[in-house]
């Protein structure tokens, strides 16, 4: 059978993944967007259906005022004892804690915090001990893999922080996971940061202290060398037995926009790459120790068919699953119904580092059109393209003093434009429309019988390499203005 990458498409990083009888589950990076740590599941490993969230409730997680790339990092989720548990860092305050559940389909519980820096921490439960991992400093100062045993119940430390394993030698030592195969201690890693250089290694030893010794062939993964090859920034891996036996990893990596241009705006999606265990005990994986954009491989049963949705509407998602705001949202600013939504605006702006009338969806893929109707009693309503505070494109419908327009706004860091716009007179209503393709983006507006391009913009610089962060491209719906109101319906976005 083959299957293409990624398995998941669009903002999705740092995937962690764990599996119950017959069901995988998996989470993801949210960063500043709210709820936080989205949830999936799978039964084949190729299709991936999100049932939740981690992080639903402000008292979970503090997110106010929190900068782009900012909140919550790499969460790592883990089963024992009937229990799920998923641990993450929240990188604005630098703690790390951990919630838990007895049912992945409901509620979590309040953070419990474990007093061990660094970031990207990891939990792992054996004979009734429970074991936390994060990188950083122990508690004498020293850098690299620090673990730490400690009281499930409490998060209080059972012994002191130390350092386990130092890596080779790659900047960004990160995403510790510690699994037992075979009576052997496999710590894996990533390595190189999360950018081209990025790559997964990982060591072994007898003990779950170490000493660990490393993997004569790090690294394991990385597509670094593959100049020109559109799947990059491969590494955060988290391996996973199927049931006949099979190990997959399932990681982070990126979709660059062209060939021989290193763009990417999408964000770090999720890759499944399969994993083979030699008689010596060492594992490789994917392809040369790369991975590709389709794998073909008989590990995957002749039935099961990769599904891929390409169409999203109000209609067909669901507003606590698909969509999700900027920070805490002021609940009274969002009416949400099943065809439609309204927004009401206030003064905070997309420019700033706060909570404005903003819901989201993750562009998925590089080629789409995106429409929507829009209709504004006062202020501003619109389409953006959301990277950050600081790179967005806007299309939106506008009031001034002299009635109503449609604007092309970009905004590249320091440099904020009104492009172009189109006058509506006294009609407070049109469809806006954003054509998307690998290179740019076309916005155009439909009013008064007729379809008028209003210009358009490379997505380059919406991609990480010119804006920065970990976060990728959201299509919002946003408001501005205090005391506006906008209605938006016939939301669209046909992938091609």
């Amino acid at each position: 059978m083959k299957y293409n990458n990624p398995v998941i498409k669009g903002f999705y990083p740092d995937p962690s993944v764990c599996k119950v009888k017959d069901i995988y589950y998996l989470v993801c990076s949210s960063f500043q967007y709210f709820p936080g740590v989205p949830i999936f599941e799978s039964k084949d490993l190729i299709n991936w259906k999100q049932i939740g969230h981690c992080l639903t409730r402000e008292s979970q997680i503090q997110l106010g005022k929190v900068g782009s790339s900012g909140g919550v990092f790499a969460p790592t989720i883990r089963y024992n004892d009937g229990r799920f548990y998923m641990t993450t860092t929240n990188d604005t305050t630098r703690q790390n804690f951990y919630v838990w559940t007895d049912d992945i389909y409901g509620e979590w519980s309040e953070p419990i915090y474990v007093d061990q820096g660094g970031i990207d921490p990891d939990l792992y439960f054996e004979d009734g001990k429970a074991f936390f991992m994060s990188n950083g400093k122990d508690d004498n100062g020293i850098g690299g893999i620090a673990q730490c045993e400690i009281d499930i119940e409490t998060g209080g430390k059972l012994s002191p922080s130390r350092s386990i394993w130092r890596g080779t030698g790659g900047r960004y030592l990160e995403s510790p996971h510690m699994y037992k195969i075979n009576g052997r201690y496999y710590l894996m890693v990533s390595e190189g940061g999360t950018e081209y250089g990025h790559m997964v290694t990982y060591a072994r030893g007898d003990s779950i202290s170490g000493p660990f010794e490393a993997y004569p062939n790090n690294p394991v993964l990385t597509n670094r060398n593959l100049g020109g090859y559109e799947l990059q920034g491969v590494g955060h891996g988290d391996l996973i037995q199927d049931d006949d036996g099979n190990w997959w990893m399932l990681h982070l990596g990126f979709r660059q926009i062209g060939r021989w241009l290193t763009y990417h705006h999408l964000g770090r999606e999720v890759f499944l790459t399969p994993v083979t265990f030699g008689e010596d005990g060492w594992f490789t994986a994917g392809h040369n120790g790369t991975t590709l954009t389709s794998f073909e491989t008989d590990r995957i049963p002749s039935h099961v068919v990769q599904q891929e949705k390409k169409t999203f509407t109000f209609e067909n998602t669901e507003w606590k699953l698909d969509w999700c705001y900027l920070r805490h949202p002021v609940a009274e600013n969002y009416v949400l119904e099943f065809d439609k939504v309204k927004l009401k605006g206030t003064e905070v702006t997309l420019d700033m580092p706060e909570s404005p009338t903003f819901i989201g969806i993750r562009q998925r893929d590089f080629d789409a059109e995106i429409s929507c109707d829009v209709q504004l009693t006062s202020g501003e309503a619109g389409i953006t393209l959301y990277m950050d505070e600081n790179h967005h494109y806007d299309l939106a419908v506008r009031q001034d003093e002299n009635g109503y327009k449609v604007i092309e706004r970009l905004n590249i860091g320091d440099i904020k434009s009104i492009e172009y716009e189109v006058d509506l007179g006294s009609e407070n209503h049109a469809t806006l429309m954003i054509r998307a393709s690998r290179e740019r983006y076309s916005f155009l507006v439909h009013a008064n019988g007729q379809d008028t391009l209003l210009g358009t913009a490379q997505t380059r610089y919406l991609s990480s390499e010119v804006a920065g962060g970990f976060t990728g491209v959201l299509i919002g719906l946003y408001t501005y203005g205090q005391g506006s109101m906008a209605e938006f319906s016939k939301f669209k976005c046909d992938y091609l």
